[in-house]
């Protein structure tokens, strides 16, 4: 059983300096058996993604708006992996728990800023099919690199800058009692229970923006493939509406994996009481890792030219 580091006696407002993490504190026997799944799908996350931004670095067909976009995709999971998941496998492998403050707010204004980035870019995609779709004369003088170049800016700009408050507004709290955080990563409500304080401001703050953020682009995306789907029954040609249907295909399934977990993380914080803590702790660790895996190999199996891109790379190797 994990103790809390010895703190004063509770009349003391000493400040604690570093939280300790305890993930599954019910059944803390799993976390071994746990960290092999973990571990592969953090490896296959990591080496897809990779491999990904190396074929379209190296493959001079895939020097396109729509390619540069999944780069940048790839690149968001690749940090925000990297920003989670080691930690989570440090301590089900070493019971290394204690993470400083420093560390923990960066944490969170990564996995804050880079979800709704995420967000905001799957956004852009359905818009690009949108436009392929129902406007293939004027789609490459609007789509053009300049455009993904602006649009990129604007996702990473936009969503670091509102989302940035979070762990600021988190940071600023007094923190004079319990330091355990009862989850494997440093979500905002998780950390604020633990101040001294009254954090009924920065839980607004989350709750606002975020669901600004998600919402938006949701509806957006929504309005996208209304578009799209009323554009394809439209279609005479034999073939054309199953062409379009797979031009966007690879969207639509990233799109609708990604909101699906969304949504399922979200029903069960307002069910909590209703749900065990350890099943709400794991769906936050898998939401960070299970999508950043799938997409890479979700594109690369549907999208002709990487493929030939991923088979070019790998025959330059042997």
């Amino acid at each position: 059983t994990i103790q809390p580091m010895a703190l004063p006696s509770n009349d003391s407002t000493a400040a604690v300096s570093e939280f300790l993490l305890i993930c599954f504190p019910d059944f803390q026997s799993w976390q071994h058996w746990l960290s092999l799944p973990l571990s592969l799908l953090f490896l296959l996350a990591r080496g897809a993604n990779t491999t990904l931004l190396i074929t379209i670095q190296l493959e001079a067909l895939l020097y396109q708006p729509l390619y540069y976009l999944l780069s940048l995709l790839s690149l968001l999971d690749i940090v925000l992996c990297l920003t989670v998941i080691p930690k989570v496998l440090v301590i089900f492998w070493f019971d290394l728990r204690l993470i400083s403050f420093p560390a923990c707010f960066f944490q969170m204004f990564i996995m804050n800023s880079f979800l709704t980035m995420k967000s905001c870019t799957f956004m852009v995609m359905p818009y690009d099919c949108y436009l392929a779709i129902c406007h293939p004369l004027p789609y490459p003088s609007i789509i053009t690199n300049q455009f993904v170049a602006t649009a990129s800016v604007f996702i990473v700009v936009q969503n670091a800058f509102l989302t940035v408050p979070i762990p600021i507004l988190t940071s600023l709290l007094h923190y004079c009692g319990k330091n355990v955080i009862e989850n494997c990563i440093c979500a905002n409500l998780s950390v604020s229970r633990l101040s001294c304080d009254n954090f009924t401001l920065n839980r607004i703050y989350q709750f606002v923006a975020g669901w600004t953020l998600l919402g938006l682009d949701f509806i957006l995306i929504f309005l996208s493939y209304t578009f799209i789907l009323r554009a394809m029954l439209r279609f005479k040609a034999e073939g054309a509406a199953v062409k379009a249907l797979s031009t966007c295909g690879s969207h639509f399934i990233l799109i609708l994996f990604f909101s699906t977990i969304l949504l399922v993380l979200v029903l069960i914080n307002v069910a909590r009481k209703k749900v065990p803590m350890d099943i709400l702790i794991l769906l936050n660790v898998l939401h960070h890792l299970i999508p950043s895996a799938l997409n890479p190999i979700v594109y690369g199996d549907r999208t002709k030219e990487i493929k030939q891109g991923i088979q070019k790379l790998l025959q330059r190797r042997r």
